[in-house]
């Protein structure tokens, strides 16, 4: 059972996956995420039922609108599998049980963050607002209300760390160094992963993102790099590898 219980996870977070791209390209831009249904963005056609099966429908089209044949970004479909793959992996995490509600309705989040982060820049204060109040109910549901309050004390703390990081960011390189969406999404982290595993995801984070910074800022100096995905990768290693302050202690050989 835990294969076909896989199997269905890894469906359903690609049509989630599917849908969050949707909310992801369209809430920056000030869209309504139903209307219009799903089209061609070149030629406007609606798309019909074969065309929004989840990767398969790229493939099968090779890539390129079946109308128009404008070629489509292969951002979709690479969204649709890592969200599949994400899912998949926590239910193998966390099993069939209420404390994979919480690690998926995170993944799912992080997934719509990348997404307007990466292509417009926008972390969107709905999507912050939307699953903070989903993820504190969550919490609540799961593990009682003697854990939301640290989680909220955590959420706290985190927000106003990531605030002193900007503030200290800006004063060093004379120009705002990261965007306000950033430090409310810290806030979401502290409520999830508590603040000291927050703290090591940004450490993650960074540890991710100067690599590629550096390679991409030598090629284009003015380029502009968001740094939601690399807070999001760095969430996403210690939800899926269920790391905790104590696991951190005894590798680093503290204990």
């Amino acid at each position: 059972m835990e294969v076909f219980y896989g199997i269905v996870m890894f469906i359903l977070g690609t049509i989630l996956g599917s849908f969050y791209n949707v909310v992801g390209f369209r809430l920056p831009r000030g869209e309504s995420i139903v209307n219009p249904p799903s089209h061609c963005p070149n030629c406007n056609t609606r798309l019909g039922a074969s065309e929004l099966i989840p990767i398969l429908s790229f493939l099968f089209q090779k890539g390129k609108c079946k109308h128009c044949q404008t070629k489509i970004s292969p951002f979709y479909a690479i969204f649709e599998l890592l969200t599949g793959i994400f899912f998949t992996l926590a239910y193998l995490i966390y099993g069939l049980t209420p404390d994979l509600i919480i690690p998926l309705t995170f993944i799912s989040m992080l997934v719509i963050i990348v997404v307007s982060d990466y292509n417009y820049m926008i972390i969107s204060d709905s999507v912050l607002l939307t699953f903070g109040i989903l993820l504190g109910f969550e919490i609540l549901f799961v593990n009682g209300f003697n854990a939301l309050l640290p989680s909220l004390v955590s959420a706290i703390l985190a927000f106003f760390t990531m605030w002193a990081i900007k503030k200290f960011g800006d004063i060093l390189f004379k120009k705002e160094s990261m965007g306000g969406g950033d430090i409310k999404l810290m806030a979401i982290f502290g409520l999830v992963l508590g603040y000291p595993m927050t703290i090591f995801s940004i450490f993650l984070g960074s540890l991710i993102g100067l690599p590629i910074s550096l390679i991409l800022l030598k090629k284009n100096s003015e380029h502009i790099i968001p740094f939601g995905p690399f807070l999001a990768a760095g969430a996403i290693i210690i939800v899926l590898l269920q790391l905790d302050f104590e696991t951190i202690k005894t590798f680093l050989g503290y204990n």
